[in-house]
């Protein structure tokens, strides 16, 4: 159990890292860009947003973009997402 810990809370607190100056990020463009969705919520490596439906393909787009562009590394980051009325449904 300890080796595994010791290998695994650098992976996790960089992740950790990556999600917030991703959210960061994701905040100013959300203000540039005028769009009306709201971040509500970060749970482990992923973010609830609030997303008028005339929106919905453009803060996709948009939130992909800037997790996957967060931080420059040596293996392409890949997020994927998912949508729906109630949080069950977006799972």
């Amino acid at each position: 159990f300890a080796e595994r810990t010791a290998i695994n809370t650098p992976i996790q607190g960089s992740a950790a890292d990556i999600l917030k100056i991703a959210m960061i990020e994701l905040d100013k463009r959300l203000k540039e860009t005028g769009l009306q969705a709201t971040m509500l919520l970060q749970v482990h490596d992923e973010l609830v947003f609030e997303v008028p439906k005339k929106e919905l393909e453009s803060l996709d787009k948009l939130v992909k973009e800037v997790m996957e562009q967060a931080v420059s590394l040596h293996v392409p980051l890949i997020t994927d997402s998912s949508w729906g009325k109630t949080w069950y449904e977006a799972k």
